[in-house]
C-alpha cells in the first residue's frame, strides 16, 4: 500500500509498506530498522518478536523520543512487561501495534511535529 504526506519536507515519512517490508521516502527496507523524523536506524539489532530481548527496547529509550511506536510484524502481539520496564523508568510512552498501523500512526504524530518513534519488527 502506498501512503501519502503533503508537508513534512526533509522529515522521514512513511511512503508505503506491504508484506515484509516499509518504505521511507521512497527507500525500500526489508529489515528491522527504527524510523525517527531526523534519522533512521537500520543496525537495530532486534529481528523478531520472539527473540526481542531487553537491550532492544533499552536502546530505543535512548533516542530522545516522547513515544515510541513497536510495530510487532504482520500481527499485534504483546511483549512481556520486563522488555518494556527501561521505557516505563523512563517516561518514555509506549504503544504496540502491527507494523502497518505503526507507519500509519508514525505519519500521523511526525506531521503534529511529536517526537516520536517508530520501532519495527519486519522479520
Amino acid at each position: 500500500m502506498k501512503l501519502h504526506l503533503d508537508g513534512a519536507p526533509g522529515r522521514n515519512h512513511f511512503t508505503g509498506y506491504g508484506a515484509g517490508y516499509v518504505v521511507v521516502n521512497g527507500t525500500r527496507y526489508e529489515r528491522s530498522l527504527v524510523v525517527l523524523p531526523t534519522r533512521i536506524v537500520t543496525d537495530w539489532p532486534a529481528t523478531t518478536f520472539d527473540a526481542l530481548e531487553p537491550r532492544h527496547l533499552d536502546a530505543l529509550a535512548a533516542l530522545g523520543a516522547e513515544v515510541v511506536l513497536l510495530g510487532t510484524g504482520a500481527n499485534l502481539r504483546f511483549p512481556r512487561p520486563e522488555l518494556t520496564r527501561t521505557l516505563v523508568e523512563a517516561r518514555v510512552g509506549l504503544e504496540i501495534m502491527d507494523v502497518q498501523a505503526a507507519c500509519r500512526t508514525y505519519n500521523i504524530l511526525m506531521a503534529e511535529e511529536r517526537k516520536v518513534a517508530a520501532a519495527l519488527l519486519l522479520g
